[in-house]
């Protein structure tokens, strides 16, 4: 028997990814933006965490809008909890990702956002939840 015959017939090398699965290069778009939003919950749940132990963090695709709807569509928005539920903050990726124009401009819209929602679930002026925010 002759040796081990592999499918490289054009002489391309061999075929497969490039990188590890666990490599940060390989993750979506989708898994990086709920990273970025991860990341923005953690860092003001250090500042804010009693006030927002009943509140959920979370990213959806796109809203739900009516068809007859005129308007900008929203980037977010907080949903009440009800029965029971705790109140949800929701982050809408693609409406976020097609106004930013760049990583750092996704990075400062997706803070924003997060900081202005809080701020009016609190009461709170933006400015005081996180004295960054007018940067």
């Amino acid at each position: 028997m002759a040796g081990v015959r592999r499918r490289d017939r054009h002489g391309r090398g061999l075929r497969g990814p490039l990188t590890p699965p666990q490599a940060p290069v390989s993750r979506t778009r989708a898994e990086r933006f709920d990273d970025l939003v991860g990341d923005e919950v953690r860092r003001l749940g250090k500042r804010w965490g009693r006030e927002l132990s009943r509140v959920e963090f979370t990213v959806e695709e796109v809203p739900e809008v009516e068809p007859w709807f005129d308007g900008p569509v929203p980037l977010g928005r907080t949903v009440p909890g009800e029965g029971g539920r705790p109140v949800r903050i929701v982050v809408f990726r693609r409406p976020v990702e097609a106004r930013a124009s760049g990583d750092q401009e996704l990075g400062r819209l997706v803070r924003d956002l997060l900081v202005e929602e809080i701020a009016d679930l609190l009461g709170l002026s933006p400015e005081s939840v996180d004295p960054s925010y007018d940067e």
